[in-house]
């Protein structure tokens, strides 16, 4: 990694940052901006544009005229391929600069980002673009005389609401599929962490993407989010982020145009520990780095840890020690093993978590503070908590910080009723050298994803979605296509 280039990166001024709207930068319409703080150190770093619903309504308007006049819906397969995959190139080649000006936004550690955000996005903006012309019609087995024929069309309009956490990553996520679909786009980033999507937003009008195809509003979520939800003009709403949000957006919907709403709300997955693990080392080492990369605000962080009496006290003791030994600091050091939560407001709902499950009398093993406040930026010591109850607060919501609930279990059916005992349903894994065992629990476990032997790193060609309060419809693999196009059925008498 370039450390020089990485030093003069970050010391680079941070320009104000306006919407993206019909191809063209600008403010917001009553002028309105709001100030962007760096989590590394509590700086300003810089300022976005405030967004009005008038920016919002502009935006889907401007992505309204794109997709009705066909300048990317109707653009012949090959070209939007074409200009996707040079878009994907264009990303990667900026990789680092994207990662740093990221970091610098939101904290996550350099390493982590670099991985996770561009050469992601990059990734998953070619997968799209490979699969796209791969996406083809029907023909039904219909009786004599007739032709039945399916038709796949882009479902129009499609408002993006991404979160704070990996906005490229899951920003890609959405992007890909709708525009390889030939959608039109209105992306909203979350206030803490909109620099990078404006940046590779102005990446895909350079490599030719029409001008309104793909449209960026800066701004609050109670005002931009909720006019997009409410817009009689988009078709398709995708959301990541919390579930009281993803309330408000299904609300919004019904009493507008009844347009499909699309939830990841995130979990409160289960990391299920047997006695019988191949090896206990490993899953200790890689359960830490399931809750603890990115400070824990990792949609799928295996925050609850159940284990094996018989194992209980030696595997809490090992994954203690990887915690306490992990890194955190300065996340532009690529040595940093986790980095600054995103904002001050984050880090205080992860040290309150603690605050009330020292207060009930559970065991703080290791961590539980706030560290590095000299510096002025948003770090928490990894933190694992012991003898947490099924109905602790801390077991049963989701904290989105470095903070692990740590129960244990005897049966395999009572680590069932454990991990199933919650509202979410995103991700669960399972550690065991039994096989019938593991095709068991991941029968059993109510998830959308079920790691086993292992934790996270599954790749685009699976699909990501939750089941429960986790939300529904899928990221990720060709499965994402569903939510960005209509079926059509065209029945002709011969």
């Amino acid at each position: 990694m370039d450390l020089s280039r990485i030093a003069a990166l970050r010391a680079t001024p941070v320009p104000p940052a306006l919407h993206l709207i019909d191809g063209a930068s600008c403010p917001a319409s009553d002028g309105g901006t709001m100030t962007a703080r760096s989590p590394i150190d509590g700086s300003a770093l810089t300022t976005l544009a405030r967004g009005t619903v008038a920016d919002a309504d502009a935006a889907v308007a401007a992505a309204r005229r794109a997709f009705d006049d066909g300048r990317w819906s109707g653009l012949a397969p090959a070209e939007r391929k074409r200009i996707l995959l040079r878009w994907a190139d264009l990303i990667e080649a900026r990789a680092l600069d994207l990662a740093v000006l990221g970091v610098r936004e939101n904290g996550t550690e350099i390493a982590m980002a670099l991985k996770a955000e561009p050469l992601s996005a990059a990734a998953t903006i070619r997968y799209y673009a490979e699969a796209l012309d791969k996406i083809t019609g029907e023909i039904a087995a219909t009786p004599p005389g007739t032709l039945g024929l399916v038709h796949r069309e882009p479902a129009g309009v499609v408002a993006a609401i991404v979160p704070w956490n990996f906005p490229l990553m899951i920003g890609a996520w959405k992007l890909g599929p709708a525009l390889a679909a030939g959608c039109s786009v209105v992306l909203k980033p979350a206030e803490t962490a909109a620099l990078t999507l404006l940046r590779i937003a102005e990446l895909a009008l350079e490599a030719g993407l029409p001008p309104g195809v793909l449209n960026v509003v800066t701004g609050e979520g109670p005002v931009v989010g909720a006019a997009l939800a409410a817009s009689m003009d988009v078709d398709v709403l995708v959301f990541t982020g919390s579930g009281a949000t993803g309330r408000k957006l299904l609300e919004a919907a019904a009493r507008s145009n009844l347009k499909r709403v699309y939830l990841e709300l995130g979990g409160k997955s289960p990391n299920i520990v047997f006695a019988d693990a191949p090896d206990l080392d490993e899953a200790a080492q890689v359960s830490a780095a399931g809750i603890f990369r990115n400070a824990g605000q990792v949609c799928i962080a295996g925050s609850r840890l159940l284990v094996e009496r018989s194992v209980h006290d030696a595997f809490v003791e090992k994954l203690a020690a990887h915690a306490a030994a992990l890194r955190v600091g300065d996340p532009l050091d690529p040595a940093t093993g986790a980095g600054a939560l995103n904002s001050e407001a984050q880090l205080a709902r992860s040290l309150g978590f603690v605050d009330e499950a020292r207060a009930q009398g559970r065991r703080i093993v290791t961590g539980g503070d706030r560290i590095l406040a000299e510096t002025g930026g948003y770090y928490m010591a990894p933190t694992v908590v012991a003898d947490v109850r099924p109905d602790d607060r801390l077991a049963r919501e989701e904290v989105f910080g470095p903070v692990l609930a740590v129960t244990p279990f005897d049966t395999e059916d009572e680590a069932i009723a454990l991990a199933n005992g919650t509202d979410y349903g995103l991700a669960a894994a399972v550690w065991t050298g039994n096989l019938g065992r593991a095709h068991r629990m991941v029968r059993r476990l109510r998830a959308g994803l079920v790691h086993v032997n292992t934790y996270g790193g599954s790749d685009l060609t699976v699909p990501l979605g939750g089941v429960k309060q986790s939300g529904n419809g899928h990221d990720k693999s060709l499965h994402a296509f569903d939510k960005y196009l209509d079926l059509k059925t065209a029945w002709i008498k011969l």
